[in-house]
């Protein structure tokens, strides 16, 4: 019985490609390199049919190009290269629109309910802290820096918002929560030697 041939269109692009990956495959580093940065376009063509974000494009590039180097052993030279690259990358594309999928199913995005509230974490601290601790706090946070301080006096004691601490004291949020993160790590440093 005669074997049925392989009557596939041949394109230019895919047979220079696959050219490049036989080549490859035989140990040729500049046909591969030039086969990787030929290739980036393609796979980012394919992440775009998927439905992937723009901005996370690049990363199904990177994704798919790193499968093609752990399996470009497995590559015929027989076959289609871009059919090939193309299966590849709609399955790292699809495989990062899950991923971002179950992320996005665990996190709730609510920036407004961050800056409307106090550290709860701190204040309870403070809560619970006895009469000679409340007078080691104090003292500690007198001994903080001027905008260290501020942060923590308006942020945690007074349990000000970030938005109200800004509007009051005419400072950033980024800023405040710089000097508030410092701040804190300055006071369990100071109060976790002192007990």
């Amino acid at each position: 019985m005669a074997a049925i041939p392989d009557v596939r269109p041949i394109y230019p692009d895919d047979a220079r490609r696959a050219a490049w990956m036989a080549a490859a495959q035989a140990g040729d580093r500049a046909a591969y390199e030039a086969l990787l940065r030929d290739c980036a376009g393609v796979i980012a063509s394919v992440a775009r049919r998927q439905g992937v974000a723009a901005d996370r494009i690049d990363d199904v590039v990177q994704d798919t190009l790193l499968t093609v180097h752990r399996a470009r052993q497995t590559y015929d030279p027989t076959r289609s290269f871009t059919a090939w690259i193309a299966v590849i990358a709609e399955r790292r594309a699809v495989d990062l629109l899950r991923k971002t999928s179950r992320h996005a199913s665990r996190e709730i995005h609510a920036p407004l309910a961050y800056e409307r509230h106090a550290d709860e974490s701190v204040a309870s601290m403070r809560t619970a802290l006895g009469s000679e601790a409340t007078r080691r706090l104090g003292e500690a946070v007198a001994g903080l820096p001027a905008r260290q301080r501020e942060a923590v006096q308006h942020l945690v004691l007074q349990e000000r918002s970030l938005a109200e601490t800004a509007a009051a004291t005419g400072r950033s949020t980024g800023s405040l929560k710089v000097n508030l993160h410092r701040a804190l790590r300055s006071l369990r440093a100071r109060l976790g030697q002192a007990g």
